[in-house]
């Protein structure tokens, strides 16, 4: 199995059809798509490149990303990519632990923007600049015209490498997730099953980073013939997403709830209707955190029914759990409330278990770890086997995130284990009450932790961002929240900040706000 043979079967189909696109120019057929990424094999083979070896891609959204990926796995090669957003040293770390050979990059990201210089990376073959003449000498076919691939695809077996990918890396150095053919073909067609129908007429834009999710979203996309759209600025401009999917037709795309949030808040201020959105986008799959249930019920208001939300993790990309746009949009049924706040049922190809500390299954409704189970999850961590066992055992997944499993099977996610804040002997999850003061007049953003206390261990600390020009206090919270909630699960302060530090991603630094506290 190589994913490859999906770009190869869709060329010998539909050669013609136009496959990529840079903003709303059309720059490569799926017939070219695969020839260029035949002659990149070959120049990787020529290079002495061998099967199961690494290349980097340190790169911001650009139409060759596309080659670059299908290129490697055409030439059998693993790919690693490095989020764009990454200092050079940062970079080199991952470079270095995957013991690379090549990396293909964007100009931009080698630029030190302290010094106004360019920084270097060192212990590779080649570092090559996409934009470069150097690039386009590589690229540069003989024969143009020729639309044989004269290049086989090198087979891979369903368990090798394909997607060395390092997590964010909060707490200590990143790991490396071992992604293999199998579990990003499952993924792939889990998308078909669990989050949306795709057609040739469907176009995919890639606004988020493609080192990410959203990149592997290229994948089902690919599959069904469909166009894959970058956009002219390579990332995301809410205005231009609205303009580019009025030129190309309804987008689809993966985004980060702070980029749904964005998205929504754009078409209210230009008073867009949900007919104006329909016609700029199919689809609007979010991950990455859960979206809390105010923000996503003004979504559907102002944007309409086009939203999926999906759970999963680096070590099990894209799939876990799936909350469709029925489920999201059945605002009839009884427990709609409830599921909104969910993260939907487990996608086709997992199972989904609530267990305690010691790994025992716990009755339905009671939180505990969630663990995950099947084709999508990673076959371990890159040269850290002590890690890789105390993640996955007996086939499991132990995700670190806490949850609980109603009885239809719709898994609520509470915190990361880490998050969870003890006060008093009683367990608080953050979560609960960031959803409580969301409902607060005048609040636009929340962040939940706890801080060191003497008496009660841990007490409970509110970060909270205030929509412009509201004169909310913190009396008027504290009010807010003892008409909300229990007592003891009420913040004992409220910082009013101007923002929430977060990471490139856009999910809130909880560590860094703890640090916060601790210091005078």
């Amino acid at each position: 199995m190589n994913l490859a043979h999906s770009l190869q079967r869709m060329a010998r189909q539909f050669p013609k059809r136009a496959a990529i696109f840079h903003g709303t120019q059309a720059v490569a057929t799926y017939a070219q798509w695969a020839q260029r990424c035949a002659h990149l094999a070959q120049q990787f083979q020529n290079a002495g490149l061998l099967p199961g070896d690494r290349i980097a891609i340190f790169m911001h959204n650009h139409p060759r990303y596309l080659e670059v990926l299908f290129g490697a796995w055409w030439a059998g090669l693993a790919v690693v990519p490095i989020n764009a957003k990454l200092h050079v040293r940062e970079a080199q770390w991952i470079i270095d632990n995957a013991q690379t050979s090549w990396a293909f990059v964007t100009s931009d990201v080698m630029a030190d923007v302290s010094t106004n210089t360019r920084q270097q990376l060192t212990g590779l073959q080649r570092v090559i600049d996409v934009d470069s003449a150097e690039a386009n000498t590589l690229w540069t076919m003989p024969h143009t015209s020729d639309s044989r691939l004269t290049k086989p695809i090198i087979e891979r077996q369903s368990d090798d490498l394909a997607w060395l990918f390092y997590t964010s890396g909060t707490t200590g150095r990143p790991k490396g997730v071992m992604i293999t053919h199998r579990n990003l073909m499952t993924m792939g067609l889990a998308y078909f099953t669990d989050v949306d129908a795709v057609s040739a007429q469907d176009a995919i834009v890639y606004a988020a980073p493609m080192s990410h999710g959203a990149g592997l979203y290229a994948i089902p996309h690919l599959m069904a013939g469909a166009r894959h759209v970058v956009p002219a600025s390579g990332g995301f401009d809410a205005a231009e997403l609205f303009e580019l999917g009025q030129s190309v037709g309804p987008l689809s795309m993966f985004a980060a709830p702070t980029i749904v949030k964005r998205l929504v808040d754009h078409a209210e201020q230009t008073s867009l209707t949900p007919q104006d959105c329909t016609r700029a986008f199919k689809t609007i799959v979010y991950g990455g955190a859960p979206m809390y249930a105010a923000d996503i019920q003004r979504a559907l208001r102002i944007m309409g029914p086009r939203f999926v939300q999906i759970y999963g993790q680096g070590e099990s990309p894209m799939v876990g759990t799936a909350l469709s746009r029925f489920h999201l949009s059945d605002s009839t049924h009884p427990e709609h409330a409830q599921r909104l706040a969910s993260i939907g049922v487990a996608q086709t190809p997992v199972q989904i278990r609530i267990t305690d500390e010691q790994g025992q299954d716990l009755p339905l409704g009671e939180v505990g770890e969630v663990l995950i189970k099947g084709d999508s999850v990673m076959a371990g961590y890159w040269r850290n086997p002590e890690a890789t066992q105390a993640a996955i055992r007996d086939g499991w997944l132990f995700t670190g995130d806490m949850g609980c499993l109603d009885t239809h099977g719709f898994l609520t996610l509470k915190d990361r284990s880490k998050d969870l804040i003890i006060s008093g002997g009683s367990n608080v999850y953050p979560r609960e009450v960031e959803e409580v003061l969301l409902q607060a007049p005048g609040v636009s953003e929340v962040a939940v932790v706890g801080a060191p206390d003497p008496e009660w261990g841990e007490v409970i600390v509110a970060f909270v961002v205030l929509q412009q020009g509201s004169t909310v206090r913190d009396q008027d919270l504290d009010a807010y929240c003892l008409n909300e909630i229990a007592r003891f699960k009420r913040p004992k302060r409220y910082e009013l900040v101007d923002s929430l530090p977060k990471n490139n991603y856009g999910k809130v630094l909880k560590t860094e706000l703890r640090l916060r506290l601790t210091q005078p």
